[in-house]
């Protein structure tokens, strides 16, 4: 106020005005005129030495020039800046720094306790009148002398959760000096400088500065020098290894220069550096065309490795690599094609190709290890150049050629390369210090190469497997009607036409009244046959002799038990050559439905099945090769192999078995056993071909599972627990097609073996053996008590069919085909025993075991009669629920035993149905009462003691 009182006033207002000197008072805004964003920009074009000058003109430029960031940014350009270093290094100071404070903290209240002789808590403190300061943050004398204030101090100690290592930066407030132009630095220290750099966040300024001191010098003499060889650093570094680390430190110093005209500066630089690498690169390929190795090869590889990396050098290796230039040499891919066969290949042609490119390989893998140092990547890309001039060439070659002669002949070079060129891969030696990055590359390589090829392969595997299957199948399926039309024709061929119209009628009447009959029957009168076998057979001796003498068929089963002959006797099954024609139409005829019922066994072959098997293999063997590489085929080549085993099954199940069961089921249909033209073989021909295709049936599913598991399961091309996959659901429905025609033939195997086993009974049961005299005919003998022709022919005729699936199906289904049999068999017989009439003398032989002595003799001593033998069979059949059906049967056979005097007893056992476990009610066991021989006469009393007819009242 003094300064104002003594002012001279030279006019204006007056002294007492103050609103005037209001008036004349001027604001001045502090503020710079410029944002902070456009000074930050402006810097960044500034060279280093005006950013020092820029940051003396205040407190606020200073803070913006010296921004850690700032400097950040300049070491990442030139690629020495590490940011997990940075992260690493702040944390750890961190750390350290909240360490410090802990401890200093601790001894400060430790010793202010001490002081005060307090130690007690909070509220004690405040008790006695103290109170708790917070405490100030240490700042040291060399922070206040730098101008550091305590607010900025302060902000060391951050709020929790804040520090992350990048946003707090520590400004250093001394005023530095001016960086000169030149500084002392050691020559051989600036040539690591760069690489020395560390990350610490805070001290990126003095990083650069070190690195501007050591490298400037040379960066500025480099573009104002007039020609490259007088520059600085050729004059200071006199070795090559030295100069390339200074020209490529240089490099990386002037990608941190952003200041005006830059790109010169940077076009200089490059230009000096394109003239030394060019000088070296000279030197080394004349080391190169000399064969110096160890030598100039060797000195100048490394000088351009520190260079640039050294990929001049790995050019100019790789260029002129005699490998590649004499690859000629190694092989001719038309030396695997026969000249003589297209389909023939010569595979081991390109093996020998092959090692000798591996031989080849690793000599100058041995090369590079002596020359390249082990951080150059030099292998990779001469792999890459050999594989795509050399090995791509042949290949090409060789597979372009193929796929215009032959399909086959491609598909199988195609994998059997393919599989030589993964043995070649592992033959190859990687060079030092390489890793399985190596092998990768190989892999990848080999992938690349084949991968043109890869999709083709695929679609023209499965396409030749699908028209060899179906030339396979239809080459069957032709070769049978062939077979079948040729010997129809061999049949007809002697037969004389003019004869047969004159005698049409004859063989009219032949052929439709009575079936023929190509072997003799049994001498055995039957009362529900008409005229016998026998009496048939002569009538049309002459028309069948010519067949009659030809020997039977082959058969796959090499004997089985004729029931003509007796249980152990056994007709062999010989195979013989195709008989002699027959000269008759009638013969002829016969011939050829024979003909057709052993040929059941030839509606699906089990070659044919070996062989589709046989192709699938080959087929996935070769898709299998592509599956071996992890990423690249893997997905395609098992899919491959899933469909053609799909297609397998297919085409075996569908267009093969399932086609030959219909036939044999619809010629089971066919079949009647009064009709049959052969009587000499035992059981029903066509049901016995059709077990022997249940077993062929049954093997070719084996041969399926062992096939499905061992090529594709082991081998891991599919996954069996996987219920979605497609191969699991064709294979499920395969086993299902074949059940399902398996038990539609059992099933009618069943009834036309019931209808065999009514025709037995009806023309073998003789009228006698059950009603002894029932022709009028007194013989004086002992009557026969052992099971009948017929009982034991039905039961052998049964026994021989069930034991043919034993081992050949799933036991469910054998135990369910064995119950459907006894129980047509149960019905078969019960309808059998309604058409005899039965003695109380003939019953012996229907029931039981029984010993006759005569003399003093014993004549037959415990043989068992029908309903034991039939017992007895079903017995070994092992079916409890069966076995009560015969158990009844038997019981139901006691009625004929009774006498005709116990016509009580006779008609307690009719009306007793607990004796026969609910299987014969009273009304049945009734009508079985009525075939006794002897029924008119004791009928009246049997109905007296069951209904009380006779009764009256009194």
């Amino acid at each position: 106020m003094s300064a104002l009182k003594n002012a001279q006033m030279t006019g204006g207002l007056p002294r007492m005005d103050l609103l005037g000197r209001l008036r004349e008072t001027q604001i001045v805004d502090t503020k710079p005129v410029l944002p902070a964003e456009i000074l930050s920009l402006i810097l960044e074009y500034l060279t280093v030495l005006d950013l020092v000058h820029f940051a003396r003109l205040s407190r606020r430029m200073r803070e913006m020039v010296y921004d850690d960031t700032r400097w950040v940014r300049r070491l990442r350009l030139m690629g020495c800046w590490n940011d997990a270093a940075a992260r690493t290094a702040a944390e750890e100071a961190r750390r350290k720094r909240v360490d410090s404070l802990n401890t200093t903290h601790g001894h400060q209240s430790k010793k202010t306790a001490v002081g005060n002789g307090i130690t007690g808590s909070k509220s004690n403190v405040e008790a006695l009148g103290g109170s708790r300061k917070p405490s100030i943050p240490h700042v040291s004398v060399t922070a206040v002398q730098n101008g550091t204030s305590i607010s900025r101090a302060g902000a060391v100690k951050r709020q929790d959760g804040e520090d992350d290592g990048f946003d707090f930066v520590a400004l250093s407030t001394t005023t530095p000096d001016p960086l000169p132009d030149h500084q002392p630095v050691d020559t051989l220290s600036a040539l690591e400088v760069i690489s020395t750099a560390r990350s610490v966040r805070g001290t990126a300024r003095q990083e650069y500065g070190r690195i501007y001191g050591a490298l400037n010098l040379y960066y500025k003499d480099a573009f104002r020098s007039k020609h490259p060889s007088n520059a600085r650093i050729f004059r200071v570094y006199r070795d090559p290894v030295q100069q390339a680390a200074m020209l490529s430190q240089l490099v990386k110093f002037a990608n941190s220069d952003l200041s005006l005209r830059w790109q010169a500066r940077e076009e200089k630089l490059m230009l000096m550096m394109s003239a030394f690498e060019d000088a070296v690169s000279r030197e080394f390929e004349q080391g190169l065309k000399l064969g110096d190795v160890d030598g100039r090869m060797k000195k100048y590889a490394h000088v351009l490795v520190t260079l640039n990396g050294g990929q001049r050098a790995v050019d100019l290796w790789i260029t002129d690599n005699p490998v590649i230039k004499d690859s000629a040499g190694l092989g001719d891919p038309m030396d695997c094609i026969s000249p003589n066969n297209q389909d023939h290949l010569f595979l081991e042609e390109a093996h020998s190709f092959l090692s000798h490119l591996s031989s080849a390989f690793n000599a100058q893998v041995t090369v590079i290890d002596r020359v390249f140092p082990a951080s150059v990547s030099v292998v990779v890309p001469y792999l890459q150049k050999l594989g795509n001039e050399v090995l791509a060439s042949y290949i090409d070659t060789l597979f372009v050629y193929l796929q215009e002669k032959s399909v086959e002949s491609y598909v199988r070079a195609i994998s059997g390369l393919y599989d030589q060129s993964l043995r070649f891969a592992k033959t190859l030696r990687p060079p030092q210090a390489s890793g399985d990055e190596f092998y990768e590359a190989v892999d990848k390589l080999v992938a690349d190469i084949f991968a043109p090829y890869a999709a083709t392969y695929f679609s023209e595997e499965l396409a030749l497997f699908k028209r060899r299957s179906e030339i396979e199948v239809s080459g069957w399926e032709r070769q049978l009607s062939q077979q079948d039309a040729s010997l129809e024709s061999m049949y007809m061929t002697n037969i004389n036409r003019q004869a047969d119209k004159r005698d049409f009628l004859s063989s009219f009447k032949k052929v439709v009244m009575m079936p023929v009959n190509v072997l003799p029957s049994f001498d055995i009168s039957s009362r529900f046959g008409g005229k016998s076998p026998a009496m048939r057979a002569s009538e049309n001796e002459d028309s069948l002799h010519a067949y009659q003498a030809s020997p039977s068929q082959p058969s796959s089963r090499p004997d089985t038990p004729n029931p003509r002959n007796g249980p152990a006797k056994l007709v062999s099954r010989s195979s013989t050559p195709i008989p002699e024609p027959p000269t008759t139409e009638l013969a002829a005829k016969a011939a050829i439905l024979k003909s057709k019922l052993e040929g059941i066994r030839t509606l699906f072959s089990l070659e044919v099945a070996l062989n589709l098997v046989h192709m699938a293999k080959s087929s996935i063997d070769r898709a299998a090769v592509f599956a071996r590489v992890k990423g690249i085929f893997d997905a395609d080549a098992r899919n491959e192999c899933e469909v053609i085993f799909i297609m397998l099954l297919r085409t075996l199940g569908d267009r093969h078995v399932k086609a030959g069961f219909d036939q044999a089921v619809a010629q089971l249909a066919n079949y009647n056993p009064r009709a049959a033209s052969d009587q000499s073989q035992p059981g029903v021909a066509p049901l016995v071909m059709f077990l022997e295709l249940v077993n062929v049936g049954d093997l070719i599913q084996q041969m399926l599972d062992v096939f499905y598991e061992q090529e594709l399961v082991a081998t891991r091309l599919t996954d069996r627990h996987d219920f979605l996959n497609p191969t699991v659901k064709e294979k499920k429905r395969f086993e299902q097609m074949l059940d399902e025609r398996v038990a539609a033939g059992l099933n009618k195997g069943i009834e036309v073996l019931m209808a065999e086993v009514e025709f037995i009974c009806a023309t073998t049961q003789n009228v006698e053996d059950f009603n002894p005299g029932a022709t009028g005919m007194v013989i004086n003998k002992i009557v026969d008590i052992t099971p009948s022709n017929t009982a034991i022919w039905v039961v052998e005729v049964v026994s021989a069919h069930t034991k043919m699936l034993v081992g050949s199906t799933d036991k469910n289904l054998l135990d369910v085909f064995n119950q459907e049999i006894g129980l047509r068999l149960f019905a078969t017989l019960c309808k059998h025993l309604k058409r005899q009439r039965i003695s109380v003398s003939g019953s012996i032989k229907l029931i039981r075991f029984k010993t006759i002595y005569q003399f003093s003799m014993v004549i037959i001593a415990d043989l068992p009669s029908d309903m034991n033998h039939y017992f007895m069979f079903v017995q070994s059949l092992k079916n409890k629920d069966l076995l009560e059906y015969f158990k009844a049967l038997r019981e139901l056979a006691q009625i004929y035993l009774i006498d005709p005097s116990d016509a009580k007893e006779l008609a307690a056992i009719i009306a007793d149905a607990d004796r026969f476990h609910g299987i014969f009610r009273a009304e049945e066991v009734y009508e079985y009462a009525e075939r006794r021989a002897d029924w008119y006469q004791v009928k009246s009393r049997v109905e007296k003691a069951m209904y009380g007819i006779g009764c009256c009242i009194m």
